[in-house]
């Protein structure tokens, strides 16, 4: 049927309307003959019988899947699959016998529907395969529908009239003229290029991830440029092939870039703070650093934000320009290494050589602490009621905690002391009580305590 351009679009909308109407009523009367009857109620009992099949086998499938444990997860994913299209698959299969039966025993116009509903069932089964392959569940469930629907319509023979009716369905904006038609072909290649862009970014992603002679930072910073690159690219030729005029698009962006540029003015500072950050390998996925209150590991680097988790499972988003204004200490940046310092004190009556040997051999006897950095001691004071000393030693996984090393260090020290008499002093204080004087006029001391 051709459509007189002339007409306004919503009478073009009616005529393709009707005609669709008019097919659509043409096969419901064709379904009355007597062998299109027939073959209605032949896939109405494959059907029954489909259904009926998946009822007595789906359970028994289900418990042979649960003892294959050892099975990769892709396999497990294709059996999973297999279970819930169960029904569909004993139909299709008994629906292409029953056609090529029909076909060597009768006219193949009285196996006519049957091939269709073969065909339709054929398509949606490998649609519904397909389509699984996409991870988010709204987007899979939007691309199956619409896979559905349109091989249906190139099944049916119906694509033309429902191209034309999408088409009709437009509005026009300046020279630019804007339909159902096109904004579905926009939606489908861009779907299709994002799809091919996201495989070929996770592909490249874990290849450059597997790469040690790539620094983390580097790797970081390379996915991103990559990604940028793939859905840039995949943005501008899908547009291109529906042909959408990319000028006015490029003026367009260029002033919503400039109100972008002053209303997110902390956005575009975080971004190149972060580029910034990858450059200069300042900090690295892995690094162990402070910031403030913050204690704890780079988990991962964003275009927006870093990711740190604490020791106690917290995960903190702090913005890039934060790490590029404020004082980080990175405790990792150019090694591993890590020195702790904890302090004690010994009475006067001990001997500080012998002191500073027992220390260090307890802090070397606690796993964490290096040996080829081997721990020191010195005294650094002689105070009121006790000699003063520094116990330094190493670690190189920071990650690990330093609140329960230092915790382990001391306990080691208290246990060597004890075995060897060392004493730890403690400052004491008497407290005097002071009461009326006594008979004798001396004063009397009500009591008497020692303090810690």
């Amino acid at each position: 049927m051709e459509l007189d351009p002339n007409l306004p679009p919503i009478e073009q909308a009616q005529d393709i309307a009707l005609t669709l109407w008019a097919q659509i009523h043409a096969f419901g009367i064709g379904l009355m003959r007597p062998w299109n009857a027939y073959q209605v109620g032949i896939i109405l009992l494959l059907l029954l019988i489909a259904h009926v099949l998946r009822a007595l086998l789906a359970p028994r499938l289900h418990a042979w899947m649960r003892t294959r444990e050892g099975w990769p997860k892709w396999r497990m994913r294709i059996l999973v699959m297999v279970h819930r299209r169960l029904r569909l698959i004993f139909f299709v299969l008994l629906a292409w016998v029953m056609f090529g039966l029909m076909q060597q025993l009768t006219w193949p116009s009285r196996s006519y529907l049957i091939g269709i509903a073969a065909e339709l069932g054929t398509a949606w089964l490998v649609i519904a395969f397909v389509t699984r392959l996409i991870a988010n569940g709204f987007l899979r469930g939007m691309v199956r529908y619409a896979g559905w629907a349109w091989a249906t319509l190139i099944i049916l023979g119906l694509t033309d009239e429902a191209q034309r009716l999408m088409d009709s369905l437009a509005v026009t904006l300046g020279e630019t003229r804007i339909s159902v038609w096109l904004i579905l072909q926009a939606i489908v290649i861009l779907g299709a290029l994002f799809f091919v862009a996201r495989l070929v970014s996770s592909t490249t992603s874990a290849r450059i991830a597997r790469n040690d002679e790539i620094s983390p930072s580097m790797q970081v910073l390379a996915v991103k440029f990559l990604q940028v690159l793939l859905y840039g690219a995949a943005f501008f030729i899908g547009l291109r092939t529906v042909g959408v005029d990319l000028t006015g698009l490029a003026v367009l962006s260029g002033a919503i870039g400039v109100g972008l540029g002053f209303g997110l003015q902390k956005v575009v500072s975080n971004l190149v703070s972060g580029i910034i950050i990858l450059l200069d390998k300042s900090i690295k996925p892995g690094d162990v650093i402070s910031l403030g209150e913050t204690f704890g590991w780079i988990n991962s680097l964003g275009a927006r934000y870093v990711s740190v988790v604490t020791r106690d499972g917290k995960e903190y988003l702090i913005p890039n320009e934060d790490l590029i204004t404020s004082q980080v200490v990175n405790w990792s940046h150019s090694n591993e290494f890590v020195r702790l310092d904890i302090y004690f004190g010994t009475a006067y009556g001990d001997d500080p050589h012998k002191v500073r040997k027992i220390a260090i051999n307890a802090a070397a006897s606690v796993p964490r602490v290096l040996s080829m950095k081997a721990p020191v001691c010195h005294i650094v004071g002689f105070g009121d009621s006790s000699v003063d000393y520094i116990l330094r030693f190493w670690i190189r996984d920071p990650t690990q905690g330093l609140t329960n090393i230092r915790g382990n260090v001391y306990l080691a020290l208290w246990d060597a002391f004890r075995e060897n008499d060392i004493s730890i002093p403690f400052p004491q204080r008497e407290v005097r009580m002071l009461g009326d004087k006594g008979a004798d006029g001396a004063d009397g001391a009500k009591a008497g305590t020692a303090l810690d």
